[in-house]
């Protein structure tokens, strides 16, 4: 039974929110490296892991001869390859996940978007097939696991009020983790964060700076929806967003002293007219 000095010091920590995917989830070494990072920073804070496996599903739809294309950086996904796409992601990428979890050390609770009603999810637009839009839901799931120190590992699988299946985009799925607990959220991926034309890292963007890049084409295709869900997320959780690598874990241990890493997404500064 947990005493009580230990609930204050776990109700204590802020929570934080990960988000993996992309070629991270092929990689054993970085998964490995990530997850041993991750147990540090548990000394400090609640975290939350969130991931995708885009490139472990397009494998497996290629070997299965289904054909796979993207709009706007989203998936497309016909209803019938959701048994496959499920698999992919709420089974061998969150099971190897987990499994790679205990090898660091780690307690891992593996689940989906529709696990506890944590998220609501519903059809995002009728072009894409069964991809989902997600809100925040029930929260009861996620702060049961706060008061442990296990790590709950999320797939982006969400589910309808009908329970039908919906492949959600992963750095989507982080945002509305992140807005349930109200979490600092840090999505990784294989560069170091935003890059401007000329491939340097941009240390802090807001709306303007991300609609001028967009519009110059210098963000385009999957980092238009990361910095998207980044500012949807600094906007409703009223704090920046970290866009980072998930390649050098010796940054990642900054966090502990507070230090800035990536880039930074800034939230919209609200008027007084707004904030009544």
């Amino acid at each position: 039974m947990m005493s009580d000095d230990s609930s204050n010091r776990q109700s204590n920590r802020n929570s934080l929110v990960i988000k993996v995917g992309g070629a991270f989830m092929q990689s054993e070494d970085a998964a490995l490296a990530l997850l041993t990072t991750i147990g540090e920073l548990q000394k400090n804070y609640i975290v939350v892991l969130v991931h995708g496996g885009g490139a472990m599903v397009e494998e497996l739809l290629a070997a299965l001869n289904l054909t796979s294309q993207k709009i706007d950086g989203l998936r497309v996904t016909p209803k019938e390859h959701m048994p496959y796409i499920t698999g992919a992601l709420a089974g061998t990428a969150n099971k190897q996940l987990c499994g790679l979890a205990i090898k660091a050390g780690i307690s891992p609770v593996g689940l989906s978007l529709l696990d506890g009603k944590m998220c609501h999810a519903t059809i995002m637009r009728k072009e894409l097939g069964a991809v989902g839009s997600v809100k925040p839901g029930d929260a009861t799931l996620l702060k049961a696991m706060a008061a442990t120190h296990m790590l709950p590992i999320i797939s982006s699988i969400g589910a309808d009020n009908n329970g039908n299946l919906l492949n959600v985009n992963a750095d989507q799925a982080a945002t509305v983790i992140a807005q349930l607990l109200d979490a600092q959220l840090l999505l990784l991926s294989d560069v170091p964060g935003v890059l401007d034309a000329d491939k340097n890292l941009i240390e802090q963007l807001d709306t303007e700076q991300i609609n001028t890049l967009i519009a110059q084409n210098v963000i385009r295709d999957g980092m238009i929806v990361k910095v998207q869900a980044a500012l949807t997320a600094a906007n409703s959780l009223r704090r920046s967003v970290t866009i980072a690598s998930w390649k050098d874990t010796e940054k990642l241990l900054g966090l502990l002293q507070h230090q800035a890493i990536g880039s930074k997404i800034a939230p919209k500064i609200q008027t007084p007219s707004q904030k009544a």
